[in-house]
């Protein structure tokens, strides 16, 4: 699916009485979502166990 087949959807998926503001929210989210797909496929997440030893710090402190 190309961008602009994955933009076209995901406003048309949204209510008619929709803002140009909802719309540019919806739109953010898609991209962020898809930018964090892209990084995790490159390689470049973080493992669970990490984010676990800093969940366990942040709430301790």
């Amino acid at each position: 699916m190309t961008t602009k087949e994955i933009a076209l959807k995901t406003i048309e998926q949204l209510p008619e009485n929709v803002s140009w503001e909802d719309i540019l929210e919806r739109i953010n989210f898609v991209v962020a979502v898809r930018k964090g797909l892209r990084e995790l496929d490159e390689g470049k997440g973080i493992p669970h166990d990490k984010i676990k030893e800093e969940f366990a710090e942040w709430l301790s402190g």
